[in-house]
């Protein structure tokens, strides 16, 4: 019987719990809903199994919170993974409460350890870390990454969804400011409080472009300045990001910002105090008035 579990609501962006759920014995399922062909790529997507409760159509996803949360305890999961999405925290919800087992939050790591579960959880903003054993079914919410790559041909296992709330989306109303999905973004260019002014964000905007990348800030740009959207706010309560590059501009490197990029692939950071903490998480790092370094840097990238 498979152990490991993912439930996916309407987004096959799941690469990375496919990829947690295979370093654990006991083979992976995924419990879909949305439109089929999300399920066929999660399907191909190298799981060993897939089962299709439908397309919700009218209804929003999470409806289907305890029709997922039935068919996921009906088969005795080890472990249950979901991405951190809005949709997905409601169903993740619903399978703890009726396994019951406990709800981990964007945990650093999950192994096995002596047929246990150990979850490496950060704890107090991400300045401590607590390692936790559970001998029994545990869920965990992650960073979903990006769509998994088709490794084959899976198949599709459709099955009739029960506990479906009777409700439907009559108005969608959109932000008055697009809103960005900084999970997808493969480079980011964040920028904190070394700027000077909100005008001056055109100047990041230009690297931004010349890296072909999408912009972020640090927490007071966001919450306490509102120079950019709370979208943009990257950080232990913002977005958790896994950008190929990421380029921190004029941040410090707290910790509460630095655990929302800390699984980037390469970091460079930019800062004109050269004892800023986020230097020692840096691959490459310059030291210099971010005035003087982003012309420069958007000039050589021509």
């Amino acid at each position: 019987m498979t152990s490991n579990w993912i439930v996916v609501a309407g987004d096959a962006r799941v690469a990375n719990l496919i990829e947690t759920a295979k370093t654990l014995d006991g083979g992976v399922g995924a419990v879909v809903v949305g439109p089929k062909e999300v399920a066929q790529q999660v399907a191909d997507g190298g799981v060993d199994q897939t089962l299709w409760l439908g397309d919700p159509g009218e209804a929003p996803l999470e409806a289907y919170a305890q029709a997922i949360a039935k068919v996921i305890v009906e088969q005795s999961p080890h472990l249950v993974l979901g991405a951190a999405r809005d949709a997905e925290r409601a169903v993740l919800g619903a399978v703890a409460a009726g396994l019951p087992a406990p709800l981990f939050a964007m945990p650093k790591e999950i192994t096995s350890v002596d047929g246990k579960l150990e979850i490496r959880n950060p704890a107090f903003g991400g300045i401590a870390e607590d390692v936790i054993q559970v001998d029994g079914p545990a869920v965990a919410m992650l960073d979903g990454g990006p769509a998994p790559e088709a490794t084959g041909s899976g198949t599709v296992d459709e099955q009739a969804a029960s506990d479906v709330l009777a409700v439907k989306v009559t108005q969608t109303i959109r932000p008055e400011r697009a809103q960005v999905d900084l999970g997808r973004a493969e480079r980011i260019v964040s920028v904190g409080r070394g700027l000077r002014s909100q005008g001056d964000l055109k100047l990041v905007q230009q690297l931004a472009d010349a890296l072909d990348a999408e912009v972020a800030c640090s927490r007071p740009l966001a919450e306490g300045l509102g120079w950019l959207n709370a979208d943009r706010y990257i950080g232990v309560t913002g977005q958790h990001v896994s950008p190929k590059l990421y380029v921190a501009i004029g941040i410090s490197g707290q910790l509460q910002h630095v655990v929302g990029a800390r699984t980037a692939g390469t970091v460079v950071v930019i800062n004109n105090d050269e004892n800023a903490p986020y230097f020692s998480e840096a691959d490459y790092g310059i030291v210099g008035d971010l005035y003087n370094v982003i012309p420069a840097l958007v000039s050589a990238l021509g």
